[in-house]
């Protein structure tokens, strides 16, 4: 019984989400009132550098950076990550965010939001407002992209915004060459 009542309160808050998510798409776009994609937070923007984003940081407070010790780097990939805590900032919305540079420059921005303070929804309605309904949907991501950048509200409650650029580089420097035996069976049904 009690996984009967659990799946039917799952069913009818996922309907909910979706039903808010294309009515607000659906009246914005009528309207034409959609403003495009942010490359960052505030100040912090995607493509800065290190000491820009240090020096952005001292400045807003919610982010609790707290200089030089939140700071690291890897030799291996002579690559550097800011990490910062916001939580016990005052006034602070945010939680754990973390900066990661490649080649210098700022690529990925992940910001997690304090769920005491803001909920999942809030933040989803006031995107779909902003920027119109997300390119991808499911349940545990929200995902909005152009050619420079993918800004994505995941769950629990994390908002992540991603240089479109760099993460293609990224992927085509990933691929993996097929095996000779996975070649095999593409072609083996492909004759089918």
């Amino acid at each position: 019984m009690m996984k009967k009542l659990f799946f039917c309160v799952l069913f009818v808050s996922l309907s909910l989400f979706l039903w808010a998510a294309e009515n607000t798409s659906q009246s914005l776009q009528q309207n034409g009132q959609h403003e495009s994609l942010p490359m960052g937070y505030g100040d912090i923007h995607l493509g800065m550098s290190v000491d820009d984003v240090k020096a952005a940081l001292l400045k807003n407070h919610a982010f609790g950076y707290r200089g030089d010790r939140d700071v690291s780097f890897s030799p291996k990939d002579n690559q550097v990550l800011i990490e910062t805590d916001g939580r016990f900032a005052a006034f602070s919305y945010f939680g754990r965010c973390w900066f990661q540079f490649a080649d210098g420059k700022l690529s990925v921005i992940t910001i997690n939001l304090n769920d005491e303070k803001v909920d999942h929804y809030s933040v989803f309605t006031s995107l779909c407002q902003k920027y119109g309904g997300p390119n991808q949907l499911t349940p545990k991501k929200s995902q909005w992209q152009n050619d420079s950048v993918m800004m994505s509200l995941e769950r629990p409650l994390s908002l992540k915004y991603i240089d479109a650029k760099v993460f293609a580089d990224r992927q085509d420097k990933a691929k993996v060459e097929k095996t000779y035996g996975e070649q095999n069976r593409e072609e083996f049904l492909k004759g089918l």
